[in-house]
């Protein structure tokens, strides 16, 4: 099972290893080695809530998802993305871009550096976004019902997660926008920018997240109806089989997949020239520690691990909220990808822990229920 799910990631590994050596020596190997490590530890919290998706989509899309996905996710976010950001924020040409990163890769960190508030506020919005409208859910598990409860009874107040996520926008670009975090130390006013960033990513969420929860509903509408074709498959002793999401509901999923990845992705390719400014190394790394994410994801959804650990999407979730924030942070703070990945690896360590001890309070109920009702039979057997 591992080598099968992991056989590309482990195949990934070894090519894009001896590339590094290739490419930059053993000094470009270690470079390799730690962006690889710090892409996963940042995304491990990703993995969790893709596979909450992806175990609602069917065999082909979860397939797409591993090959189409991770062209999108290597390729695409780990070393086109940041020349296209260079691209725009520098106003030049995708060529003088590509140059600029090849040959001249202190001025294309500074460039990168300085796009960094507008990346910031749309990954931020999008992924606050995802974490408001999720503990505003009311939700049959809880695992902070302190907290949970009334955030619940809360979230029924239509529109309440675009509220809060424009207040918290306006909040930031009135306060750490005004002083910027730019290259060299220097700050500047970047209020504009972030605003406008913040909204394109909040539009981006409810566009995308929107097509996405429609066709979600659509299939929970088919799981009612299979669900009374199972009972009755049952009654006339018929096989039954399990509605998956297929067609436009899959291909929006995945998209909302797609976007998710890419909001993830941000502070790893920020926080990637805190090690180099070498695109190629940059893009080696972050894409082997970026199929180990897909590799995890799909051995989550085959092992059943979030039905058995029922707290790890809610781990997942606040770590998301933790990272929105943070984001938000860096337009004028750095933080340590340390500090980052240390939050997201706590929080889901600790739902992990109380998905166990609850699993052992159920075994143990059980076995007390079935040992009250072994009495029951023998004493009415005397």
């Amino acid at each position: 099972m591992v080598v099968k799910t992991f056989g590309w990631s482990f195949a990934v590994t070894a090519l894009g290893l001896v590339a590094a050596v290739l490419y930059g020596g053993w000094e470009g190997f270690g470079v390799v080695a730690i962006l690889s490590i710090l892409e996963i530890s940042l995304s491990f919290d990703n993995a969790v809530v893709n596979a909450g998706i992806l175990k609602k989509m069917n065999a082909f899309w979860q397939r797409i998802f591993l090959t189409v996905g991770v062209l999108i996710a290597v390729f695409g976010m780990r070393l086109v993305f940041p020349v296209v950001i260079v691209a725009i924020s520098a106003k030049m040409g995708p060529i003088e871009a590509v140059d600029l990163a090849l040959n001249n890769k202190d001025q294309y960190q500074e460039l990168v550096t300085d796009a960094h508030p507008a990346i910031a506020a749309f990954g931020g919005m999008f992924l606050l976004m995802i974490f408001l409208d999720f503990i505003f859910e009311d939700r049959d598990i809880q695992w902070l019902r302190w907290i949970e409860r009334p955030l619940a009874k809360l979230g029924k107040v239509d529109m309440l997660s675009v509220c809060i996520a424009l207040v918290v926008l306006l909040v930031t670009a009135f306060t750490f926008a005004t002083h910027a975090h730019q290259h060299g130390g220097a700050h500047v006013d970047k209020a504009q920018t972030v605003l406008i960033s913040g909204i394109a990513g909040l539009i981006t969420y409810m566009v995308v997240g929107g097509l996405s929860g429609y066709f979600e509903d659509k299939l929970e509408e088919d799981e009612e109806r299979e669900h009374e074709e199972e009972e009755r498959a049952e009654r006339e002793g018929e096989s039954k089989s399990a509605v998956l999401m297929a067609g436009k509901a899959a291909f929006f999923m995945f998209l909302y997949l797609e976007v998710l990845d890419a909001s993830f992705s941000f502070d790893g390719v920020i926080g990637a020239f805190a090690i180099t400014n070498d695109i190629v190394l940059m893009a080696l790394g972050l894409g082997i520690g970026a199929m180990y994410v897909r590799s995890l994801t799909v051995y989550l959804v085959r092992q059943g691990t979030l039905d058995d650990y029922v707290y790890l999407e809610h781990g997942a979730h606040y770590a998301i909220g933790a990272l929105a924030v943070i984001l938000m942070v860096t337009i004028q703070y750095e933080i340590h990808e340390i500090i980052t990945g240390l939050v997201g690896v706590l929080l889901i360590g600790w739902s992990f822990l109380s998905s166990v001890r609850r699993n052992r309070a159920l075994a143990a109920a059980e076995g007390k229920a079935a040992g009250s009702d072994e009495k029951t039979e023998v004493s009415s057997g005397v």
